[in-house]
Parts: C-alpha cells; structure tokens; sequence
C-alpha cells in the first residue's frame, strides 16, 4: 500500500481497512490521508490547499476563516447528462434515470480510475449522515484526491470519528470513490450503484457531483434505501414555526434548486410577526420515517449549508449572511480588491472593480457577470443563528405539513392545499418549475420535477410514488400537504407577491389550517385561502384585490397544465400507480 503515515487512522474496521486496501492499490496514490475531523487537521489543509492555490485566503479581518475555490470553467454545476442509475435492469432505474448495468458502468470506469492517484494523496473521508444515535442515520466513507472535497466535506456532514463510533464493527456503509482525473467533461461520470450502497464520481470537481454525502448518498442512494426500508429521503427543507404563545409546528417543503429554499428555511418574519420565531433544522434534504406515535418524523442529515450565493443579501436572508459571515468556503463568486466577495444581487450598486469568478478582471461595465449564476457558499449550521435547539434530536422532528413549491410566473396561485395524502402525492407528483442555473442546460424551460426529487430519486419514480402512498398505511396520524408559488409575475412581468419575509403569511395560514384555525374555499386544484382568510395587516402597497391575482385561477389554463403532465405519466406508465391516474381524472372533471 501507498505512504499511511498521514493523519490518524482511528478506525479498526475491518471492512473499512478491506476496501481501503483494495482501492489503494487500483488507484495508486503515493499517500494516504487518514482524515480525523480534528480542527488541527482543519488548519493544516486549509494552508496546505491555499500554498497550492486550490483555495484563496479572504480578507480574515472581514470574513474570518472563510476561502475562496475558482473551479474549472467547464464544471460549474450538477451534470444530470453525466449522472448514471446502475442496477441489474433498466426498468428498475426507470425512464427518468440515466442507467447502464453495474459491468458495463465498472469496465468504463476501472480504467479511468486505474492508477488515478499517481502523484496525489488519497484522503479518506469518514462521515455521519444524520445525528449521532439516531435510526435513520447513516455511515458513508469518502475516498478522494481532492483536498477542497475534504474540507467541504467537514462542513457538509459530521466528518471524522464520529462515524466510526455510529459504525462500530459493521459492513453496513456507502462506500464512495471521486477521483478527479483531469477535470475533462468527456470523461465525466457519477455513478449510483444502489444494490451495493456505492458511489463513484469521476472527472468533477464541483459540489454536486462530488461532496458525495450530499444528493449522492442522502438522496439517490437514500431514497432507494428509504423505500426498502420503509422511509423517505427527499429534497426538502424542514423548519420550526414559533407562535408567541410557544406553540411550535414543524414543516417540510421541497422545492427545486435555486427557488428559495434556503431563505425559506432561514426566514426571518416581517415586523407584523415580530413576537414568532423560524427555526431552522435543514435546508436542502429530509430524512422521514413514521413514529411510534403515529406521526411522520423528520431529520436533518446534514450538518452544513451549501447554498446558492446570487440573489443572497441581507434584505431577502439575514441570516443566511450571518451564516456565511465566517468559517465559509466560497465557490466561484467574485473577489474584491481588499479580500472581501461580491456576487450579483449582494449589493444594489456592484463595486467598481473586481476579479471575477474566472479570475479576470471585471468592471460594471463587463458583459458577462462577475460571480457564476451557480456559485456557492459552504458554511457550517452551527453558524446560523435560527439554528433549532431540535437539530441534533436523533428522533427527529414531527411534521405537520409538507410544502411543495416551483418557480412559475403563470398559472399557479400562491398557494393552495390539497384534499388528502393521495391528492397530495398526485400535487408532488405533478408538480413543475423553470429549469435554473443550478443544472446545466437551458434556463427558464418549464419541467415536470415531482417531489423536487427528477434528478435526485434513485430509483424507478413510478416505484417511487407507490412508495409514496404506501407509507401512508404506517402514518396514523398524516401532515397536510400544501403548493406553493413565490414567483407568478403580471402581464408586465413583475413578480405579483413580494416573497422573502412576507412568506411567513403563508406559512402562517398553512401552520393555521394545520391546527384546524384557518378558513379555505374548495376549488377544483384543493382548498384555497381568499383575502379574508389571509393575515395581509401591515403590508404596505399590497392590497386583498392584488392578493386575489395571486390566487387567481383560469380554467383554460389548468386544462393545458393537466395535459402537460401527460408526457412525463406517460413515460412512467407502466409503474404509475393507478391513484394518480384517478386523481388526473377527477381534476379533469373538476375544472
């Protein structure tokens, strides 16, 4: 084996050793870096990756402990094309994967990831999906050469001996292989092996697609252990509400990348709502399995944010910035001339000169802009100062509500409930957005993305909404679900409702309706708040007619919205549960 006299092994794990051995010897590094989690591990990377120019040191007087990483211009966002299911037949991956058989899909990769750490250090990467102790947590190790994955990954998740203290002497954890290569999008693979709990992901070395804890493991392997298993992991923030009277209600919602999830799940109330509280138990992915009470319980598998940095301010996330305010590592935004970032929608007026996220110099008056659409931050949650006391609870949180939510500037109203569990997975499972930066490919096309969950669900999705309404049977007592819609703009394409802070006046009617306090109309989409049900006090320059646009609902409309989803049913055909067919029938019938 290759130079272990790096770091400190604390893992006498033999399957772990095994396979560390093995992989060693395929991928020939000429050390290995047994990493601990300790912050002086932290310190001596962090100088190590800033001596070979991998990170930039910021300026530590305004932005203490916190890097800049420039990643390869060609990789700068998940790569959905190169992103593989691979299991022993292709209808299990189903039509919306990409899928190869695990011997074709290993007979590309062994000679990609032969010898590919000649000349590298192999950094092993114990970490914890989940707070210590509870059931739903997982074990996963990483194995990588890239040192900005090790530090990401330390922040993303629960990293070091921790992991092998949940793991003890068992077989049972995702084993995970990223090696870079050289970064060439033509041999550019990541590759889900669910039969096996293993990932590989070659040729990136952007988040997404290589901090493999993240939608690799806690998502596309997740949500296939979570249907053999009897849970879900989806795409879904979840947070506290806080009533002044101490009444707390937790909520789940899933929205596509890049639609405000994370100044969801860090909003801070208008001063109408000064007395309530939002607490934050995670922004981008929920773990969910039925409690011995009955009620639906959720966790937090992660323990960092890697957030999208355009757009993010102190006026739309105040604390998404104290987040990020410290112990931060930056992708692809722009670097001022004195060590502070910039990127587009931090400030109104752009500094006068900067270097861009190519590492150019930039001006206002530039074509292209300085920070990449995708560019990110990656903070720790202990960060956040609407961190919930609950995050670390290992039996996770009760939900009351599940949110479901895209970007569309037409037809669908600010929100709206569904009738039951089954219309509500039929309300996730129809449910679209305008495609964002956060994917690579074309911006501002509608796509169907049920649950949030196309590009992350391991599995076949048919399979995957059975599973869905099976799990009702082991919930006595369901959350409702909801849709929402921040973004429906006018005919002069300005956005109808402000967002941000004001979105707690719909989580309040949604907390509300939840405990039986807020009226609704029946309509044909599910039951929907009128402006004398909505708490609109305080709200300057917006009155009940403007509210009544949001919520306004053309039937021609939902009719061509209900033949649009025929196209992705119809790819799902053969495993699409019947209650969906039934429930498209009956929205027909109804409008």
């Amino acid at each position: 084996m290759a130079n272990e006299n790096l770091g400190t092994r604390k893992s006498t794990n033999r399957h772990i050793l095994d396979w560390i051995e093995v992989t060693s010897r395929h991928c020939e590094p000429d050390k290995i870096f047994w990493c601990d989690g300790s912050e002086e591990e932290k310190r001596a990377l962090t100088q190590e990756a800033v001596a070979s120019g991998i990170l930039i040191e910021l300026n530590q007087q305004k932005l203490p402990g916190c890097y800049l990483h420039r990643s390869n211009p060609n990789d700068v966002a998940r790569v959905e094309q190169c992103t593989y299911i691979c299991t022993p037949s292709e209808d299990e991956a189903g039509p919306a994967n990409n899928w190869k058989a695990p011997r074709e899909m290993y007979a590309m990769l062994r000679p990609m990831t032969k010898g590919s750490m000649r000349g590298r250090t192999m950094y092993v990467v114990p970490y914890l999906m989940g707070p210590p102790g509870s059931p739903m947590t997982k074990v996963g190790i990483e194995v990588t050469d890239s040192i900005y994955v090790v530090l990401s990954m330390r922040v993303m998740a629960r990293m070091g001996q921790v992991a092998y203290d949940e793991l003890g002497n068992s077989d049972d954890f995702n084993r995970g292989l990223h090696c870079m290569l050289d970064v060439n999008p033509e041999r550019r693979f990541i590759a889900h092996f669910p039969h096996e709990n293993k990932i590989i992901s070659v040729g990136s070395n952007y988040g997404g697609n290589v901090l493999l804890g993240k939608k690799c493991f806690a998502l596309r392997i997740g949500s296939y252990l979570g249907k053999r298993e009897g849970w879900l992991a989806e795409h879904m923030l979840i947070l506290g509400v806080e009533s002044p009277t101490g009444e707390k209600t937790f909520v789940s919602a899933a929205f596509p990348s890049a639609c405000g999830k994370t100044n969801f799940a860090m909003m801070v109330p208008p001063p109408k709502f000064k007395d309530w509280k939002i607490w934050t138990i995670g922004d981008d992915i929920a773990w969910m399995k039925p409690g011995v009470d009955g009620r639906l319980y959720a966790i937090n598998p992660e323990a960092g944010y890697f957030g999208v940095a355009p757009g993010t301010n102190a006026e739309t996330n105040r604390n998404a910035m104290e987040t990020i305010s410290h112990d931060t590592i930056y992708t692809n935004v722009a670097l001022t001339p004195d060590g502070d970032v910039w990127w587009e929608g931090k400030t109104e007026t752009p500094p006068p000169e900067l270097i861009d996220w190519r590492g150019n110099q930039w001006t206002p008056d530039s074509k292209e802009k300085a920070a990449h659409p995708n560019s990110r931050f990656c903070a720790p949650m202990t960060n956040n100062p609407s961190l919930a006391p609950e995050v670390n609870d290992p039996n996770g949180v009760p939900i009351s509500a599940i949110i479901f939510g895209g970007r569309r500037s037409s037809t669908i109203p600010l929100v709206y409930s569904a009738f039951n569990w089954i219309h509500g997975v039929y309300v996730g499972a129809t449910m679209s957005s305008e495609t964002t930066a956060a994917a690579s490919g074309a911006v501002g096309q509608v796509r169907r993305d049920p649950m949030a969950m196309l590009p992350f669900c391991g599995y076949n999705m048919g399979e995957y909404f059975k599973h869905w309404l099976n799990m009702r049977k082991n919930i006595k007592y369901p959350p409702r679900f909801f849709h929402v819609n921040w973004f429906r703009k006018n005919e002069q394409g300005e956005y109808l409702w402000p967002g941000f802070g004001e979105n707690m006046r719909v989580l309040k009617w949604i907390i509300d309706r939840c405990n039986g306090r807020a009226h609704a109309h029946e309509t044909p989409l599910g039951w929907v708040p009128g402006p004398e049900d909505f708490d609109l006090e305080g709200m300057e320059n917006f009155s009940p007619e403007q509210f009544a646009e949001t919520q306004q609902m053309n039937n021609e409309d939902w009719k061509r919205e209900v033949l649009s989803t025929d196209e992705l049913f119809m790819k799902l055909y053969s495993h699409l549960p019947k209650e969906l067919i039934f429930q498209r029938e009956l929205l027909v019938a109804r409008l």
